[in-house]
């Protein structure tokens, strides 16, 4: 149920909007997976607890701040040529529309995790590329490295966010800016040939990348691998935030497998493991990936020195 309210005062070319929910709400969980680490220049959160965030949208650029006011109701402030837009799409990227019926987990570590927060919604930002870039940069690369090298490019190309931010943040590139950033320029953010050109691939058919908002998450994950360079691993961590998909298990991910099998079974598990053990699951595995995640549920012990950060831009 919406309520409409006043922009803030002193807020000037605002646009706010209160979501009252008869489910509970969760701001903070529910926008956490958009977050591509601390320095994110396009999401930040407050000393309030406000959750601010700077997105492009077809009508122009938003920046939105979401405010958990009770447990049941949220109040947005948007503002950009975007702001309007984006107050049609906040029940979607809380959640709103994410069903979870049918999910009865019969382990009882999951039991016990989706008691604990029987709340925790799958939301959808329905932005693809914003979701899909930040995710090619995470292919095979450590999470710092992708995420120093998503914070360069986007503040170096992007837009800077409307709106009184409480930092500055910037608004990701549009798909004809990704597909015309210079080879050198995505060398010195440290990243790889492999990866950029698979970005400048999906830059190019961003058009039709986006459509698949609108289609099964069968058939969005069809067409996303069906660009060179997006594997299974890409397409899920992109249809988890982007299309809200509850069953995009990150298959190919250097640490889930194993913490999958240590959370549930007390021993690591393989890609071909961890897919066989939660086909009981389907359609909700990333459902319980999520709530391993928030619950504090999800283990995986350390065994020897970390891997190495690779800088690509000596080579």
């Amino acid at each position: 149920m919406w309520s409409s309210s006043p922009a803030t005062p002193g807020a000037l070319d605002s646009v706010s909007v209160v979501l009252e929910s008869e489910r509970p709400l969760d701001v903070g969980m529910s926008l956490s997976g958009l977050r591509r680490g601390p320095g994110d220049p396009t999401y930040q959160r407050d000393d309030a607890g406000s959750v601010w965030r700077a997105s492009r949208l077809p009508s122009g650029l938003v920046t939105y701040r979401l405010t958990q006011t009770t447990r049941y109701s949220v109040r947005c402030t948007a503002w950009g040529d975007g702001g309007a837009e984006f107050t049609d799409m906040v029940p979607a990227l809380l959640g709103c529309d994410d069903d979870a019926s049918g999910f009865e987990p019969e382990h009882p570590t999951l039991k016990e995790a989706h008691r604990q927060f029987p709340h925790l919604r799958l939301g959808r930002t329905g932005l693809v590329m914003e979701a899909l870039v930040p995710a090619i940069l995470e292919q095979r690369v450590h999470g710092v490295s992708a995420f120093s090298s998503w914070r360069t490019l986007v503040t170096k190309f992007g837009d800077r966010a409307p709106g009184p931010t409480p930092r500055p943040m910037f608004v990701p590139p549009t798909p004809d800016v990704w597909r015309r950033i210079p080879s050198w320029e995505y060398h010195l953010a440290n990243v790889d040939p492999a990866r950029s050109k698979t970005i400048v691939r999906c830059a190019h058919v961003a058009g039709r990348l986006e459509q698949t908002t609108s289609m099964s998450y069968p058939d969005a994950t069809r067409r996303l691998r069906a660009v060179p360079g997006v594997g299974i691993w890409t397409a899920a961590e992109a249809a988890q935030r982007a299309l809200g998909d509850p069953d995009a298990l990150s298959v190919g991910d250097y640490h889930l497998a194993s913490v999958v099998g240590w959370s549930l079974l007390g021993r690591p598990l393989d890609d071909e493991g961890m897919i066989e053990y939660m086909k009981p699951l389907a359609p909700h595995r990333f459902r319980a990936v999520r709530l391993l995640q928030v619950s504090g549920k999800a283990i995986k012990p350390k065994f020897g020195p970390r891997t190495p950060l690779v800088d690509h831009t000596r080579h």
